[in-house]
C-alpha cells in the first residue's frame, strides 16, 4: 500500500515542496505523516520569527526594554526555545544570559546584584536562560543556599520584579514543565549522544532522585512570586509544541506596534502540529 494513499490533497501538496521533499530525504525510515507535521511545524515557526523581528524593530525603535526567563527543570527545553525565538534577530540587539555558579565576589553581593548588572539597556531584549529564581528551587533543593537565604529572597523577589517593571523594562516569566519520564528519556540522550555529553552536570544527575524536592519548592514559587509577573507555564514534552507557545505567549504579550494578530493567534494550534 503506498504511504501516499492516505494523504489528503493539502497534504500531498505540503509533501511536493522543497521543505517537504527535504524533510523525506533526511529520513531514514519513510514517514510522511511525521514529514508533514515537521513542514506545518517549520513554516508556523518562520512565520513567528518574522513577527519577532517585527517586535525587536519596534523594542529598538521606541528605546523599549525586555526580559524574558526561561525556567523549568533540566532538559526541559528552554535553551532549544531561546534559540528558535532568536535565530533571526539583529545580535547586537539582543542578550542571552546563562550566569554560571556565583564566584567569590558574587557570593559576598546583594542575591540580585549580578542579575541587575545583566538588565537591558534601552532598545534591547535580554533572554535568561535560568534567573535569579535559581535561589527559588535549584539552590534549596540542592542545598546551594542556606534556609535564611531562601527566605531573603522570597521575601524580596516580589518587591525587586515590581521595581524592575516601575523602571519601564516589561518582564515576562515563562516555566517549561515536563514529567518525570520525559526527564528520564532526555537525560538518556543526552548521555547516549556523544555531541550532547557535555551537559550532563552533577545537577542533571541529580534531578530524578529529587523529582518531589524540585516539586515541592516549584509550587511554593508559583504560590508565591506572582504578585507583579504571573508565570506563564508551557507544557514541554512535546518541544515542538512548547517553542511555538512560547513564541505566542511573548508576541501577545509585549504591546508592539503594527501587531499582526492573525499571526500570533493559536487558533490553528492544534492543527499545525497535530498527529495525522
Amino acid at each position: 500500500m503506498s504511504p501516499l494513499r492516505n494523504l489528503s490533497e493539502k497534504e500531498l501538496s505540503i509533501i511536493n515542496t522543497k521543505k517537504g521533499l527535504g524533510a523525506l530525504l533526511r529520513q531514514q525510515h519513510l514517514d510522511i505523516n511525521k514529514t508533514v507535521r515537521n513542514v506545518k511545524y517549520e513554516r508556523r515557526l518562520e512565520k513567528l520569527q518574522e513577527e519577532m523581528l517585527i517586535l525587536q524593530q519596534w523594542v529598538a525603535a521606541n528605546n523599549k526594554k525586555v526580559v524574558i526567563l526561561f525556567e523549568g527543570r533540566d532538559a526541559a527545553g528552554k535553551g532549544g526555545a531561546i534559540r528558535r525565538i532568536i535565530q533571526h534577530l539583529p545580535p547586537r540587539a539582543i542578550r542571552v544570559v546563562a550566569l554560571p555558579k556565583p564566584n567569590e565576589t558574587e557570593n559576598g553581593q546583594w542575591y540580585f546584584q549580578r542579575y541587575i548588572n545583566r538588565l537591558p539597556n534601552n532598545g534591547e531584549i535580554v533572554f535568561f536562560d535560568r534567573s535569579w529564581y535559581n535561589r527559588a528551587v535549584v539552590e534549596p533543593v540542592n542545598g546551594f543556599c542556606s534556609q535564611k537565604q531562601y527566605d531573603i529572597f522570597m521575601s524580596q523577589v516580589n518587591e525587586f520584579e515590581k521595581m524592575i517593571q516601575e523602571s519601564g523594562i516589561y518582564l515576562l516569566k515563562l516555566y517549561f514543565s515536563i514529567t518525570k519520564n520525559e526527564q528520564e528519556r532526555r537525560f538518556k540522550d543526552i548521555i547516549d549522544t556523544a555531541t550532547k555529553k557535555w551537559k550532563y552536570s552533577d545537577v542533571d544527575r541529580r534531578a530524578l532522585s529529587l523529582w518531589d524536592e524540585y516539586t515541592k519548592y516549584k509550587e511554593v514559587m508559583f504560590k508565591k512570586t506572582q504578585v507583579h509577573s504571573p508565570w506563564k507555564i508551557i507544557k514541554a514534552n512535546r518541544k515542538t509544541s512548547a517553542r511555538i507557545r512560547a513564541f505566542e505567549y511573548i508576541l501577545k504579550m509585549i504591546p508592539y506596534e503594527t501587531k499582526d494578530l492573525d499571526t500570533i493567534r493559536p487558533k490553528t494550534f492544534r492543527s499545525i502540529l497535530s498527529d495525522t
